[in-house]
């Protein structure tokens, strides 16, 4: 029970008890004072009906002794009159019958009102005449008293009323500020810090409002100050101090991601001698000066035609990794790039199309890092070595299908539900028990089996996610693979879907009908999150008020903020592959510490991917993270039932 009630009913149980202790002392005080007015007004009428029946007793006359009896009776305020004559013996009786109007009959059935009687003797001289008995009737009583009672409890009844609602108006202004610190509480529980709590007129609120508000802030300077902690590691370890642009490092880890995901695009590598040039006019400072102003340049302009990676690998050479982006996008990136390098040359006074070389080529299914760097860098030796602008390797392989055929199978499969399931286990850190299960999908196209690494580039370049999401969750849904085994499965959302304002509506009316949803996990790649938070955050909502729970996909690949933690309010995060990658390179340490950090003071579950032997596995294990995943326990076939 909540303060506001226990302390509402409290006055409320005080309030009753005071008004049922008025009405009681009313009662009795009316009760009283009515059995004593009867009585005095029956002891009145016995001495002046006596008076008045003496002489016609006197006299004999009983006719006119009865009409003086019967004028008492037309008040209706006694019961029972009894007159004996002492001469003869002869008693005559009046009685009015118990009738009482306007008064509930199960007053009148409780008796409160004794019975009350007086006899006298009527005399005349030392002559006893008769004798005159009168018996009260109840009736003035219980109406005086039925209509004192209802009026005071009418009276208190709304003052009771009037004084609930002045209680309960009150007491929501006294415990407004305890009811901001609950919320507060709860936020802070969550660990979310809002603005702090207004300060009370009330003293002892005072002090528990500003204890609330320090222990809030205290919180968010430590989480602040460990997202900072991993902002400075990314910024001392993967991003060059001159261009602030990635290094060599990031690119590398990017790269060996890039290549073990489906997707499709290619590689620029860039020399500059130039700025060999610019740095014999002008020392290195002014060399450094043109970096960043050509590096901030190439920032703003050429992700805006191609998703890309820029990187500065060494003094003079950069980095293009274009990951999204067919080959007519990387000709107009390439262009893009020339024209950008020129115009910062000409600002340094340098010769345009001069002493720079570019080498471009394209990924292919099954490549290597390596093979893309080395093919790469094959080309810039050529354009070196013919004093070109540019050579571009263009061995392109040929396409399975056009585009045009792609989009038709593709719809076709997924209308049809054509998939083969797959399922890799997520594996607790230390029991080695399964968490859950991530599950992958493969199509049948022309009766033969197609991965997602050949298929879902097309479905990106021509945007069919939310149709595969769909057709997908459906499938899941109709072939029950959630019943087959009691973990949970995780779900990928694609990047079409997350941005889709009809998924999230669609989405929200599947989960309503579909069964196990405890059992759904959906993971969000942090790129999207990123780019889109508010259509993320939307879908996220949507998910969690179905009872399904939410994960962040490649978390920490981006260079971004993490506050995206702390506004979301994942239930897991999967660690990035890079960070596996960069282990092999003795550099993840600290950086996936600091991350791990982050996520566990928001109560995060943490859950390592990419994990190949058990030597990494023993690795990640001092870190104390929640689960793993990788190659070190395969993707299974999914069996249905």
């Amino acid at each position: 029970m909540t303060l506001f009630r226990q302390i509402n009913s409290l006055l409320f149980g005080l309030f009753l008890l005071v008004m049922t202790s008025l009405v009681y002392f009313q009662f009795s005080q009316a009760k009283d004072f009515m059995s004593k007015q009867m009585e005095s007004d029956l002891n009145n009428t016995m001495t002046s009906l006596g008076l008045m029946l003496q002489p016609h007793i006197e006299t004999g006359d009983i006719a006119s002794a009865e009409t003086l009896v019967n004028v008492i009776f037309e008040g209706g305020f006694y019961r029972k009159v009894t007159l004996t004559w002492l001469v003869d013996g002869k008693e005559q009786v009046w009685e009015n019958p118990v009738v009482i109007e306007g008064v509930p009959q199960w007053l009148v059935d409780l008796d409160l009102f004794e019975v009350q009687k007086k006899q006298s003797t009527i005399t005349s001289g030392w002559m006893q005449l008769a004798t005159l008995e009168i018996e009260g009737h109840p009736a003035l009583g219980y109406q005086e008293l039925w209509r004192i009672m209802n009026d005071t409890v009418m009276i208190l009844s709304f003052l009771f009323i009037l004084s609930i609602f002045a209680l309960r108006l009150r007491l929501n202004r006294i415990l407004k500020p305890l009811n901001k610190m609950a919320v507060q509480a709860k936020e802070i529980a969550q660990r979310k810090f809002g603005d702090d709590i207004e300060m009370p007129k009330t003293t002892e609120l005072q002090e528990l409002v500003t204890a609330i508000n320090s222990m809030s802030g205290q919180l968010k300077n430590v989480f602040t100050t460990l997202e900072d902690e991993v902002s400075e590691l990314k910024e001392n370890k993967l991003i060059d101090q001159v261009s602030h642009l990635p290094n060599r490092q990031y690119l590398s880890a990017q790269m060996n991601n890039w290549l073990n995901e489906p997707g499709y695009g290619g590689l620029i590598l860039a020399k500059f001698d130039w700025l060999e040039e610019v740095y014999s006019k002008y020392g290195y400072q002014g060399r450094d000066e043109i970096i960043k102003a050509l590096s901030s340049r190439m920032k703003e302009e050429l992700p805006e035609i191609a998703d890309s990676i820029i990187a500065r690998i060494a003094n003079t050479e950069f980095a293009f990794l274009i990951t999204k982006a067919e080959h007519h996008q990387i000709e107009k990136y390439l262009q893009t790039l020339i024209r950008i390098i020129n115009q910062e040359i000409t600002k340094a006074g340098c010769l345009a199309n001069d002493k720079f070389y570019l080498g471009v080529s394209q990924r292919f299914d099954n490549m290597q890092p390596s093979d893309l760097m080395s093919q790469t860098d094959n080309a810039l030796q050529q354009a070196y070595r013919e004093n070109k602008i540019s050579h571009w390797i263009d061995a392109e392989q040929p396409q399975k299908y056009s585009r045009a055929q792609w989009r038709s199978k593709l719809e076709d499969s997924i209308s049809n539900y054509h998939f083969i399931f797959q399922w890799q286990p997520v594996l607790n850190m230390n029991t080695k028990e399964v968490i859950h299960r991530e599950i992958y999908c493969r199509l049948s196209i022309d009766e033969s089996i197609v991965t997602a690494a050949e298929f879902m580039p097309f479905i990106e370049l021509l945007s069919l996610g939310s149709q595969l999401d769909k057709c997908l969750l459906e499938t899941i849904e109709q072939q029950h693979i959630l019943a087959i085994e009691p973990q949970p499965i995780a779900i990928n959302l694609s990047h079409d879907s997350l941005i889709d304002v009809n998924f999230s509506i669609w989405l929200a009316q599947f989960l309503r009908k579909a069964s196990h949803v405890e059992r759904m996990l959906f993971e969000i790649p942090e790129s999207t999150l990123l780019s889109s938070f508010e259509q993320c955050n939307n879908i996220a909502q949507v998910i969690k008020a179905a009872g399904a729970k939410i994960g962040i996909d490649h978390c920490g690949r981006q260079i971004g903020s993490l506050d995206y933690l702390q506004k979301l309010q994942p239930d897991y995060i999967k660690l990035d592959q890079s960070f596996t990658f960069y282990d092999k390179l003795n550099q993840s340490n600290e950086l996936c510490r600091a991350l791990m950090n982050v996520a566990k003071g928001l109560n995060i579950e943490v859950i390592i991917t990419g994990v190949e032997d058990q030597e990494q596995l023993t690795h990640f294990t001092r870190l104390k993270a929640n689960g793993y995943q990788g190659y070190i326990s395969a993707p299974e076939d999914v069996v249905v039932k």
